[in-house]
């Protein structure tokens, strides 16, 4: 049993490499290392920050004027520069006002815009209006999978 689940290990590794690898316009291929999304939330008060209704989106980190901007490292689901126990429940109404960008070494690989993406919904079965994760005092996202079929339109 134990052989079994050493084997997929690596396996599961090729696969994630598959997934985030682009091939560039040059020939060049890339690997996807991180996401920025620029969120442009209607209502700030469907985020929860440490328990307290954010209802005008003072306490989010990540903040850009009216925009919510987390980069994510892809691999892991950890938010960049996300303070350390800052604990978040989110359910931002994005609709169509969203950017969402693939990086790798500072270098914008694709890019979408309009609705939410999938991978800005992880775990759950909401509408391609909402931003709706739960992120913990670590910056980690709950339920994180890489889905980037939206970006491979």
């Amino acid at each position: 049993m134990k052989a079994a689940a050493r084997d997929s290990v690596p396996n599961a590794r090729v696969k994630m490499m598959r997934d985030l690898e682009f091939l560039m316009e040059d020939d060049r291929k890339v690997i996807a290392t991180h996401l920025r999304a620029e969120c442009g939330v209607r209502y700030w008060e469907d985020g929860t920050i440490n328990g307290k209704d954010d209802t005008e989106g003072t306490l989010i980190p990540c903040r850009e004027g009216d925009t919510w901007c987390p980069v994510i490292e892809l691999k892991t689901g950890y938010i960049q520069n996300w303070p350390e126990g800052v604990v978040a429940d989110l359910h931002y109404k994005v609709c169509d006002d969203g950017a969402y960008h693939l990086m790798a070494e500072g270098e914008k690989i694709t890019s979408i815009t309009g609705y939410v993406p999938k991978i800005m919904r992880p775990g759950k079965n909401g509408s391609d209006d909402y931003v709706v994760m739960n992120i913990d005092g670590s910056g980690k996202i709950e339920n994180w999978i890489v889905l980037l079929e939206d970006f491979r339109k």
